[in-house]
């Protein structure tokens, strides 16, 4: 029975779900469209297909913001049709490790846990992993000894900044910095250098293609409406318009990287100085990104192979593995 366990990594932007029946990680869009304010009409992937395309009946969001669960109903819908999808329609009992934030409230932490038991899902047992620790795992740290390491997760809304050992978080801290920021600035650039709105999607691409459009020494082509005009244009955007942009939100979560290793016990400290930061999330792989850290820091930069998937991951090595089982809680007074 210890066959049927899932690992769940609620991101803002990308849910990542690995099932232990068939060894394999879900990475699917965390959005939900929803027709006539009741009733179900996309989610996952083909809901982001229609994100900024929908008509007014259709509404299309991300029950997640900031790392917690903003809309539990349309949360619970979604893990319900994933774990269907996955389990092709025949759910059984299974065991559920959630990774969550370190840096939010109880209430907040309660929060996925009731969003799993009242999913209808069929949970037996629902454990809480600490999201920094799931994140260490995932990157092939082993936790549980007493060497400190510094695993920085840039996701889509924010980023986690968290100083590890012993199987636990010594430090950690949540900034509002993350890709959705990085897309924003893009769009906001663009708009005041060239009087041209674009799109969210339009943005995410170009801060995607980036590290290629540099290598090739060519400019992004983006489509968008005229602000003068009011027209569909289509424009060239220089990529180094697009650095400049990202370059002060990289420095915001430089100096709070700086915050946590001021904070930092020296042992601890001179950990961190041997092996270097170790840099993850879907957002960390912005172009320049790595570099300036390390240049921010004087730190070596590691960066995950996984950036997307690394705390899913390391919620099979904690659902794999009993030597790393005991890093999984129930909540207090929650569990069956």
């Amino acid at each position: 029975m210890a066959n049927n366990s899932f690992g769940i990594d609620l991101g803002t932007n990308n849910i990542k779900i690995y099932s232990r029946s068939d060894d394999s990680i879900l990475v699917e869009k965390n959005m939900i469209a929803i027709e006539n304010k009741h009733s179900l009409f996309a989610y996952g992937d083909s809901a982001f297909e229609m994100y900024e395309k929908a008509p007014a009946n259709i509404n299309i969001s991300y029950p997640l913001s900031n790392g917690v669960i903003a809309d539990i109903k349309n949360m619970e819908t979604l893990i319900r049709y994933f774990i269907g999808d996955i389990t092709k329609g025949n759910t059984k009992p299974a065991d559920f490790y959630i990774a969550v934030p370190t840096d939010v409230t109880e209430v907040e932490k309660r929060a996925f846990y009731d969003l799993i038991k009242d999913s209808g899902v069929k949970a037996k047992k629902i454990m809480v992993v600490e999201k920094a620790v799931a994140d260490g795992l995932g990157l092939d740290i082993d936790v549980k000894n007493s060497q400190g390491v510094l695993v920085v997760n840039i996701g889509y809304d924010t980023t986690e900044i968290s100083i590890l050992s012993l199987g636990g978080i010594v430090l950690s801290k949540l900034i509002k910095i993350g890709g959705l920021k990085f897309d924003e600035a893009i769009r906001n650039a663009v708009r005041r250098e060239f009087s041209l709105i674009i799109g969210g999607k339009t943005a995410e691409n170009v801060k995607i293609n980036l590290k290629e459009l540099e290598a090739e020494g060519k400019g992004a082509v983006v489509y968008g409406r005229d602000i003068v005009t009011g027209l569909p244009v289509e424009r060239e955007i220089p990529t180094s318009l697009v650095d400049e942009c990202l370059g002060e939100l990289f420095h915001g979560i430089i100096d709070n990287i700086k915050v946590i290793l001021e904070r930092t016990p020296p042992e601890l400290a001179a950990d961190i100085f041997r092996h270097g930061i170790y840099l993850t999330g879907g957002a960390s792989q912005v172009n320049h990104l790595a570099e300036e850290i390390s240049k921010g820091t004087g730190l070596k930069v590691n960066i995950s192979e996984n950036p997307v998937t690394s705390v899913a991951l390391g919620l099979s090595k904690i659902i794999k593995e009993d030597n790393y089982k005991t890093v999984a809680y129930a909540i207090e007074g929650m569990s069956k």
